[in-house]
Parts: C-alpha cells; sequence; structure tokens
C-alpha cells in the first residue's frame, strides 16, 4: 500500500497546527516587547543598560527553557511539557502587564521565557517525530510560519493598542496603560494552547525510548496505518542504542571534541540564526527606526509591514524546503543577508546625526527600509525556518532531546548577547557599526554552511548520523 494511502494526513496536519500553536506564542511573546519599551522605561524610570536589561530578560529564561526543556522532554515526554509551558504563557502574560517594578517584570518574563525555550525546541522536534520524511520539511517550517505569525500578531495588536489610546504609555481602559494591554493580549493564544495540547498524542519515538511500545504502536497507527506501524517500532527501536537505556544528557558527550560533531553543528546553526541581528529588528525595530528619524506611529507601522513581508517569506520556505533542501535555502540566505546587513550599515554609518538622533535624508529613508525589508525576506526563507527545521530532524534518536538542549541553550544564549549589547552598541558605535558586525557574521556563517551543514532533506530519522 502507497504511503498516501496509508498516511492519516488530516490528523497530521491537526496535530501539527496544535503543537505550531506554541510557535505562535514564541512568535508574540517575544515580538510584543517592541511596542513596550517606552512604557517600561516611564513605569520603572530606567535607563538605557536597565532598559536593555528588560528587554532582554525573557532570554535567559528562553535558555534555560530550551535546556531544561529537550532534557525533561526525554524523561516526561514532548506533549506533557509542551502543557507545562502553555500554563507559564499565560502566568507570564498576566504577570507582565501587572508589573509595578523591573524585579517583578523580569521575573515574569523570565517565566515567559522557560515557556519559550521549551516550544522553540519541542516543537519542532515533537512536528518531525510525528510526519513522514518526504512532507518533514514541509510541515515542520510551518513552525516558522507560526513563530512570524506571533511577531505579526503582536506588532499589528501593539500598533492598534497605541493607536487607540493615543501612545503606549497612556491609559487604554479600567486605569491601564496600552503598553501593559499588549501582554494582555497574549492570555487568549495561550489558553487555546493549553486545551488544544489535551487533544493530541505523545510523541512514538519517545514511547518507544520511554519502553512504551504498546503506545507507540497505537499512535503509529492512528498515523500511518496498522500495516506499517509495526516496522516502524522496530526501526525506531533499532535506531536506540544498544543496550537500549533510555535517552540521556551524557549520550551527546565526546571524549575528545567535548560534544559529537553532530552537536556542534547544532550549536552552530543555532549561534549564527543570532549573531545575524535578526531580533534586533524584532525586539528594537521602534527604537530602530525612531532613531533613524521615523516617529512612533511610523516605527510601530514599519514593524508591520516588516511582519507581513515575514510571513510571505515563511510561506516561499514552506513551498522550497523539501524541493530545493535546507543547505541551498541556507546559502541563499546568507549570501542576501550580507548583502542587506551591508547596504544598511553603510546608509546608517553615512547619514547625518542632528542632536544625537540619526536622520535619513533623500533616498537614504527609503533604500534603508527596502534593505531592512528584504533582510528579513532572506532570513525568513532560510534561516528563520531552516535552523528549526534541522535541530528537530538532525539528530539522530537517542541524543535528539539532549541534542537540542544544547543547541538551544546556544541559540538563547546567542540571542540574550546580542540583544543586550544592541542598546550598547548604538551608543556607542551607531547603528552603522551594529550593523557592520552583523553583516560580518552573516558572511562568515556562508563558509560555516559550506563545510559543516550536510542535508537532510527526505532522509527517515531513523537514517541520521552523528
Amino acid at each position: 500500500m502507497s504511503e498516501k494511502a496509508t498516511t492519516n494526513f488530516a490528523f497530521i496536519i491537526l496535530i501539527t497546527l496544535v503543537a505550531t500553536i506554541g510557535g505562535f506564542l514564541f512568535g508574540y511573546d517575544s515580538g510584543v516587547i517592541n511596542g513596550t519599551v517606552d512604557g517600561l522605561q516611564k513605569a520603572f524610570h530606567s535607563d538605557s543598560i536597565g532598559t536593555g536589561f528588560n528587554v532582554a530578560s525573557i532570554l535567559l529564561g528562553c535558555a534555560a527553557g530550551a535546556f531544561f526543556a529537550g532534557w525533561l522532554a526525554d524523561k516526561f515526554g514532548r506533549r506533557t511539557i509542551l502543557i507545562v509551558s502553555s500554563i507559564c504563557f499565560a502566568a507570564s502574560a498576566l504577570g507582565a502587564g501587572m508589573a509595578q517594578s523591573s524585579i517583578q517584570f523580569i521575573l515574569v518574563r523570565v517565566l515567559g521565557g522557560l515557556a519559550v525555550g521549551a516550544a522553540s525546541v519541542l516543537a519542532p522536534a515533537y512536528i518531525s517525530e510525528v510526519t513522514p520524511a518526504k512532507y518533514r520539511g514541509t510541515l515542520s517550517s510551518i513552525q516558522q510560519v507560526a513563530i512570524i505569525t506571533g511577531l505579526f500578531a503582536s506588532f499589528l495588536s501593539n500598533y492598534i493598542l497605541a493607536r487607540v489610546a493615543g501612545g503606549s504609555t497612556v491609559i487604554l481602559a479600567w486605569g491601564f496603560e496600552a503598553w501593559r494591554w499588549m501582554f494582555w493580549v497574549m492570555l487568549i493564544p495561550s489558553v487555546v494552547f493549553f486545551f488544544s495540547l489535551l487533544f493530541i498524542p505523545e510523541s512514538p519515538r519517545f514511547l518507544v525510548a520511554s519502553r512504551k511500545k504498546d503506545k507507540a504502536l497505537a499512535v503509529l497507527t492512528r498515523l500511518m496505518g496498522a500495516a506499517a506501524a509495526q516496522a516502524k517500532v522496530d526501526e525506531i527501536d533499532a535506531s536506540l542504542v544498544a543496550d537500549h537505556h533510555r535517552p540521556k544528557l551524557t549520550d551527546i558527550l565526546d571524549s575528545k571534541r567535548l560534544f559529537r560533531p553532530i552537536v556542534w553543528v547544532g550549536i552552530g546553526l543555532a549561534s549564527f540564526q543570532q549573531f545575524v541581528g535578526i531580533n534586533i529588528v524584532f525586539y528594537y525595530g521602534a527604537v530602530l527606526w525612531q532613531s533613524a528619524g521615523f516617529s512612533e506611529s511610523q516605527a510601530l507601522l514599519t514593524n508591520v509591514i516588516s511582519g507581513g513581508v515575514s510571513i510571505v517569506a515563511c510561506f516561499i520556505a514552506t513551498a522550497l524546503i523539501d524541493r530545493v533542501g535546507r543547505k541551498p535555502l541556507l546559502l541563499v540566505g546568507s549570501v542576501g543577508m550580507a548583502v542587506t546587513l551591508g547596504t544598511l550599515a553603510v546608509v546608517f554609518a553615512t547619514a547625518d546625526t542632528v542632536g544625537g538622533t540619526l536622520h535619513l535624508t533623500g533616498a537614504e529613508g527609503p533604500i534603508a527600509l527596502v534593505a531592512a525589508n528584504l533582510y528579513v525576506m532572506f532570513f525568513n526563507v532560510s534561516w528563520g525556518p531552516v535552523m528549526w527545521v534541522m535541530l528537530g530532524e538532525m539528530f539522530p534518536n537517542q541524543i535528539r532531546g539532549s541534542g537540542l538542549a544544547v543547541s538551544g541553550l546556544a541559540q538563547w544564549l546567542s540571542n540574550f548577547g546580542i540583544t543586550m549589547t544592541f542598546p550598547i552598541l548604538l551608543t556607542g558605535i551607531g547603528l552603522g557599526g551594529a550593523y557592520g558586525l552583523y553583516t560580518a557574521c552573516a558572511i562568515i556563517s556562508i563558509f560555516f554552511i559550506l563545510k559543516f551543514v550536510h542535508e537532510t532533506k527526505g532522509k527517515e530519522l531513523e537514517e541520521m548520523q552523528g
């Protein structure tokens, strides 16, 4: 019987869409801060370093969440940890809007970060473990569509709420400022995520690794039909270590290199995705464009445009990833980002500064706007979705959770470093210097891909080596 005839595509798509609600929340929680920076500064009387930490604090939670989620998912299951993350999302959204001090805000943002970090690594891993190899890239890349849709939704929500109130720091309703409502909106998808997760099964790969073959067989029968399910259970079981011990963190260690080579590749992919500076656009987009002479309203609207461009790019990636492959998309993205980031660096470095504020005149503004949106498009057609797809599929079954844990930790620590240093770079070497550094990282990533990254298109998870 053919794969098409036996595979329950409706069920696979349903559980993929549920898992990607985590990606939506990941994007929303990451992007909502963009429109609240002025409100945080006013409410908590913070300086540039304090503001940087308020913005970046979530990333400490993300790093811990990504690391421990991968480890805990090997003990308790992918679905179980995603359910816990949905509760953390809701608690963080409520608490961030109610915060009365930087300390309170940072604590609840770290809690939200735990949820974001868990969702960032477990949603693509879960999707890769329940989808056929032929369609895995396409379905896994929906995670990035969800992330960018979440970002877009946060930008749009921020813009509308600030517009209705007359500014992010102005009272919107019931005595609360608009920036607080920007956080509270996230309660809705958080609750939807929690209840949706109750209706999807646990990953069959986790169940086999946990010696629950009967449950794994039942899930696989629903996914691919009875004829193929038993053979897949045996294939998964054979891919695990010879002594059949449950996956553990030490499985990724190597006596000579600290980690196994495939784990170093995962760390490299995760780190370079952040070193190109993409989240500066997402987290500090409003600040960036206001530094370039835009009003707050214009800056927030520009974020909405960038979010829309990102969604289009993600759909392009979804259509191409299982046809073109992962490595070619990464290469195209790196080259495109190097060119567009270089253009931004030159424009910002040569623009006039009046009273300490950057002013783009003549063609500089349109060139910067076009280059920034092309940069966002190149990222989201390549490194945005492909990195998460590869992390979810490139590790052997025995070390997938642990490999994701270490790679996710590297991704979020890199994100924290880039985000925390941007306000300092902005006042030190300016936008031109900051974007020059991101350009250099994009160029280096080209050589990293050529030498270390291997194609995973069309391979079963049980074929992954390393």
